[in-house]
């Protein structure tokens, strides 16, 4: 069964850090792509990050980008986003997803813009 599992959320002042986790099983880690996402009450959900795991190809949003940290850890099935510098706009719960990256013709592999399995969230709230 595939299963991804979100933690290390909570309160957090404005300008502080966090590290949430996603924990995954039930399928090859190592060949699939992994997605930070959040949604903050009455807004879309966003992606925030991603890493493809077949080659470590990382993105960013442009809104986190200089302050967040998205790592895999192959060993563990595990993928952190190390948060810092938080803002009260980042206040949202974040999900965490998986699915196979694409392969472009650089030979790069990419996130993929949709994914098929998601995690329950985590609430990372920033304080002002």
């Amino acid at each position: 069964e595939v299963q991804l599992v979100e933690s290390g959320g909570g309160l957090v002042q404005a300008g502080g850090s966090l590290r949430i986790s996603c924990a995954a099983s039930g399928f090859t880690f190592g060949d699939y792509a992994i997605g930070w996402f959040r949604q903050a009450p009455g807004k879309e959900r966003e992606g925030v990050s991603c890493i493809s795991n077949m080659d470590g190809s990382i993105d960013y949003a442009d809104s986190v980008k200089g302050r967040f940290t998205i790592s895999s850890d192959n060993a563990k099935n595990t993928v952190y986003l190390q948060m810092n510098s938080l803002k009260p706009e980042d206040t949202a719960v974040y999900y965490c997803a998986a699915d196979r990256p694409y392969r472009h013709d650089s030979g790069a592999y990419w996130c993929p813009s949709w994914y098929t399995y998601w995690g329950q969230g985590t609430q990372v709230t920033v304080s002002s």
